[in-house]
């Protein structure tokens, strides 16, 4: 049941934003919301329309709104009797803290916009992410679970996680279709664990979550007919952050160690590492850690030999072995949690290693 739910839910997400992106390529166009070569570390030829934020978006929106109609009228696909009942009443309870969810996403959609159009200083951008993360963890109750008595402590984190995935993602977004099949990825396995610990709204959440992004990779892959621009990269990475946060990883009669809390930082471990890896570099030659440029491990991947399209599906299996690969921690022992996380550390490591021997440390152009 909870299963033809969240295929539903991709469905829907994944139709929604077919259908919606093209409107939106053209909005851009006519407005001349296009994003231009050739400034700064940009190496795309043309000029791309952005917006497709607000397509993912819209289809985001739309999709939560069906999905709320329809278990308000009893018109659930599959739900029927009392598991219908207590969907609805599910709904009810965590409306308001839904409504803040939903507020976030759509400052983090609207912060990123005004920056597209009129690029904002770092502190000022900083500062608007700032207040989306304490409204998603205040009114939005969403929590990094770490294990630690302190609600301060927790919610500093929580604060810090949402943040830092709303930054991750703008950086990441720096190859046509990178970001996108990554975090379609990404909510593929946070639907499957929440789908395993029976968290009906945040697996049909990520279900649908996954339906938008791979309905927008569809315009986006090499060569993209439309950017998702930074109002696209600031939704997703907040969106991410919130399922990741409200995703239930541990349970003591499933797992014999809290090792499983790990897997949400090995789900997101490439843009969580490529992030890491360019604020090393550039504070490291005494650059401003948010200016672009070309050191991401998509750049680096290209550094070594393999065309753009090769390092993005590059990227797209490491995201997806490293994912599966940290999947059974969830159910595991002991010992199965510790190789399985030692494992995917090991395979980051041989990223690193490769990357650094064969393409350098940095990009000489910068």
């Amino acid at each position: 049941m909870l299963t033809t739910l969240a295929v539903a839910a991709f469905a829907g997400g994944l139709g929604a934003t077919l259908v919606l992106t093209p409107f939106f390529r053209f909005l851009a166009q006519r407005r001349d919301l296009l994003d231009r070569p050739g400034e700064g570390h940009k190496r795309h030829s043309r000029e791309v329309p952005l917006l497709g934020g607000f397509a993912m978006f819209s289809a985001w929106t739309l999709g939560i709104a069906s999905g709320i109609a329809a278990a308000l009228t009893g018109r659930i696909p599959g739900v029927s009797g009392d598991f219908g009942a207590d969907i609805v009443r599910g709904v009810c309870n965590a409306a308001p803290a839904l409504g803040a969810i939903f507020a976030g996403a759509l400052a983090a959609l609207v912060l990123g916009f005004y920056d597209d159009c009129r690029p904002m200083s770092a502190q000022w951008k900083f500062l608007g992410q700032f207040f989306i993360a304490l409204l998603a963890v205040g009114p939005g109750e969403v929590r990094f679970n770490c294990f630690i008595g302190s609600d301060l402590i927790v919610g500093a984190i929580s604060v810090f996680w949402v943040m830092l995935m709303m930054n991750s993602i703008n950086f990441f977004d720096n190859m046509d279709g990178l970001a996108a099949g990554t975090l379609a990825i990404s909510f593929a396995l946070f639907s499957a664990v929440a789908l395993l610990g029976g968290q009906i709204f945040i697996s049909v959440l990520s279900a649908l979550s996954c339906g938008v992004v791979c309905g927008f990779w569809y315009y986006n892959a090499a060569p993209a007919t439309i950017f998702m621009g930074d109002s696209g990269s600031h939704f997703l990475g907040y969106l991410v952050a919130v399922i990741a946060a409200k995703t239930t990883f541990f349970y003591s009669g499933v797992s014999l160690s809290r090792l499983p809390q790990l897997m949400p930082l090995f789900i997101l471990a490439l843009p969580l590492f490529d992030t890491a890896m360019v604020v090393a570099i550039r504070t490291w030659n005494r650059r401003p850690f948010w200016i672009g440029d070309l050191n991401h491990i998509s750049h680096r991947f290209v550094r070594m030999g393999l065309s753009r399209k090769q390092a993005v599906a590059l990227v797209h299996l490491l995201a997806l072995a490293i994912g599966i690969g940290i999947l059974p921690v969830y159910w595991g022992k002991v010992a199965t949690a510790v190789i399985l996380t030692l494992q995917s550390v090991l395979m980051i490591g041989i990223i690193t290693f490769l990357q650094l021997t064969l393409a350098g440390k940095e990009d000489p152009r910068r």
